[in-house]
């Protein structure tokens, strides 16, 4: 066996020097610590499913080691100040139905506020006419309005019909899992703008694709993770209310309460090994230990939970290798992209005017904003979306331009002073080592029914677990702590089916 695993660990800051094709490396880059760490589990990543999955481990009982690339905890939550205005960078918002965060944030004593939502919407239509409103329905046409009604109640039903636990064991999964959302919402409906506005509350909105390539099983399962597609299109039930001290807050609380001990950062996880004797990888036995090495610690446990989104699981090598199916799934799973704008003005000036800093539009550059503006803060911040190919569109450009029409389309909502913000930021995960995108993962046309059942199945000590994977609270906070709690109970109660790397078809 070669690499990481037969090598003699040093400094871990030790790096190989340039040299020329072919001569003598001066020096080698070692990986892990020379003495490894003996905990009963190890959790790779400390985001909220992580960390989660340690709190639960360490109150049974358990010893954990949690090793995190990035240097902070949180994962796609993060809360930065930025020329003196506070941003919550990743994921932030807290619906009623999340009763796991809920809970949680009431464990930890954290206090929560509503999204400022008082005042007239706006809208924008296809032919670029800005309306108010108030009230949950877009201001479209009498006739669009109808049909987007319509189309609510019809995927109302699917997701009570089909939910979120197992949407790919329904007898329409396949149906459904293999025509794209958008030729879907076509096929139910001839109106094209009521086809693109409840299109934008999956695509743009939630997974940060276009409709056409995502399954409508895809989208269904969004929308049973929120309770109904009624629920995911009402931006007052699923961006209710925020974390004062920012969302990320709840996974430092969970990482101060662990240790320095547990938590280790800067800590990338290049190697798991588990199986039988040196060389072998007989059929794993539980009981037998698991090696894993990162740049820094390596540690020597019985579980692995690795709480990461599956975009990132290629980045471990692990030794056996994982089966052929889990090589096939991940290859089937994506985040999506968005960027994630904040703009911070001397005042919140949208509500003089009796706005309430809501706006949405299909066709522009923005499909949606909202009033972001921090808890007992003075200042206002709004927060927009630009997602999948718009997306595309203008990382192509110069960022100076960019940024000139992104203000430009919170200005067709909310007036000429969105163009004069005093901070501007755009989150951009996509570009990011440890994360490559935003929100979520979710699969490709005709992915969750040849693979959803199978996405948390256990190899050998390995389990999984992240907000991708979740039934309730899919891509959100919510989700995260539910799989991390999952995981965890599984580990101290041994379920699970464990897959051999010679598994017959596997």
């Amino acid at each position: 066996m070669t690499g990481p695993a037969t090598s003699n660990p040093s400094d871990p800051d030790q790096s190989s020097a340039a040299q020329p094709a072919g001569a003598p490396t001066a020096s080698q880059r070692k990986l892990g610590s020379e003495t490894a760490l003996e905990r009963d589990v190890v959790v790779v990543g400390a985001g909220p499913a992580g960390l989660m999955a340690a709190r639960t481990l360490k109150a049974a009982g358990k010893s954990v080691a949690v090793l995190e690339a990035r240097d902070r905890v949180g994962g796609r939550t993060w809360s930065r100040d930025v020329d003196g205005a506070f941003l919550e960078i990743g994921g932030q918002w807290v619906s009623p139905d999340q009763t796991e965060l809920l809970g949680l944030l009431e464990e930890l004593g954290k206090d929560t506020y509503p999204r400022y939502r008082e005042g007239e919407s706006v809208y924008i239509g296809a032919d670029g006419q800005r309306q108010t409103y108030t009230g949950s329905m877009f201001p479209a046409d009498t006739g669009t309005v109808a049909e987007m009604e319509r189309l609510i109640g019809i995927l109302d039903g699917l997701v009570a019909e089909i939910g979120a636990s197992e949407p790919w064991a329904h007898p329409k999964a396949r149906e459904l899992d293999t025509v794209s959302f958008h030729h879907w919402l076509r096929q139910q409906s001839s109106d094209e703008d009521a086809c693109n506005n409840i299109g934008i509350f999956v695509a743009g909105g939630m997974l940060t694709k276009p409709a056409h390539s995502f399954s409508t099983l895809q989208a269904v399962l969004m929308a049973a993770s929120a309770g109904s597609f009624s629920n995911l299109v009402d931006e007052d039930f699923i961006l209710d209310r925020r974390v004062v001290g920012g969302m990320q807050s709840v996974s430092e609380a969970m990482a101060a309460e662990l240790g320095d001990d547990v938590v280790f950062l800067n800590t990338p996880v290049r190697t798991i090994r588990w199986g039988g004797p040196e060389d072998t990888y007989a059929e794993y036995v539980p009981g037998t230990p698991v090696t894993v090495w990162s740049d820094r610690v390596t540690v020597v446990a019985q579980d692995v939970v690795v709480a990461v989104p599956p975009n990132l699981y290629s980045r471990i090598s692990f030794e056996p290798p994982l089966p052929r199916l889990q090589h096939q799934m991940h290859q089937h799973q994506s985040l999506g992209l968005v960027i994630k704008v904040h703009a911070v003005y001397e005042t919140p000036f949208w509500r003089e005017a009796g706005l309430s800093g809501t706006g949405f539009g299909a066709q522009e550059l923005c499909q949606e904003v909202y009033d972001n503006t921090n808890h007992g803060d003075t200042r206002g911040t709004l927060v927009a979306f630009v997602s999948d190919e718009k997306a595309d569109a203008v990382f192509a450009l110069p960022a100076e331009e960019r940024r000139r029409l992104i203000l430009e389309s919170l200005a067709h909502y909310l007036g000429d002073e969105a163009l004069s913000p005093v901070v501007y930021y755009e989150s951009d995960f996509g570009s990011e080592e440890w994360t490559r995108g935003a929100y979520a993962a979710s699969y490709d046309l005709g992915g969750l029914h040849r693979y959803g059942a199978h996405q948390r199945t256990p190899v050998g000590p390995i389990r999984w677990a992240c907000s991708d994977l979740a039934a309730e609270g899919y891509q959100h906070v919510d989700g995260a702590l539910r799989q991390g709690r999952l995981a965890a109970t599984e580990v101290l109660s041994g379920a699970g089916v464990l897959v051999g790397s010679a598994a017959p078809g596997a």
